[in-house]
């Protein structure tokens, strides 16, 4: 990651790579839902019911769409650089990251815990849970990008406040 020296930043083209991801994995876990969706509203009712994870129930894949406004406040600090924007795109970021851990976790309890369905929805839930295996290595992908933003962000902020500090004293010691 290269970190421009004068300011202790993510640059320019590391924030835009890192929305990029960000944007990809949100659109990525958006069809995955959409499938999901498609997938168990086709179960038959059988004798032992029909497979509705938790995470389907909650909707976790759905959250993507927090990935992609965080990508897209993260596209919008870089071409607009202001305290403001930063501070929006680091706690969109955030909330990415809570999301994304309580999405891993969902996923975890749904893999470890599997009643038995009917035969005719067996292949259903057997690919439900391959997809959701699939979203389960993406989500500490989301964390790791969300978290290396938020940190150097936040170097970024700091930084920016030290020298406004740091300004502010020679004008005083300029004055006089």
């Amino acid at each position: 990651m290269a970190i421009c020296t004068c300011c202790s930043k993510v640059s320019e083209a590391d924030s835009l790579v890192i929305a990029a991801v960000q944007i990809m994995t949100g659109i990525f876990c958006i069809f995955m839902w959409y499938l999901l969706l498609i997938l168990y509203m086709g179960q038959i009712k059988g004798v032992f019911g029909t497979y509705e994870p938790i995470t389907y129930k909650t909707g976790c894949s759905l959250w993507g769409i927090f990935f992609i406004i965080s990508g897209i406040s993260i596209i919008r600090a870089t071409w607009y650089p202001s305290q403001r924007q930063l501070t929006c795109a680091m706690l969109v970021n955030i909330l990415c990251m809570i999301l994304a851990i309580i999405s891993m976790i969902l996923t975890i309890v749904e893999l470890s815990t599997f009643k038995s369905v009917s035969y005719r929805n067996y292949g259903q839930a057997k690919l439900g849970r391959q997809i959701s295996r699939v979203l389960l290595s993406f989500y500490p992908l989301e964390v790791s990008m969300a978290l290396t933003y938020s940190i150097f962000g936040c170097v970024g902020l700091c930084r920016k406040k030290e020298d406004a500090r740091t300004a502010d004293t020679e004008e005083v010691e300029d004055a006089f």
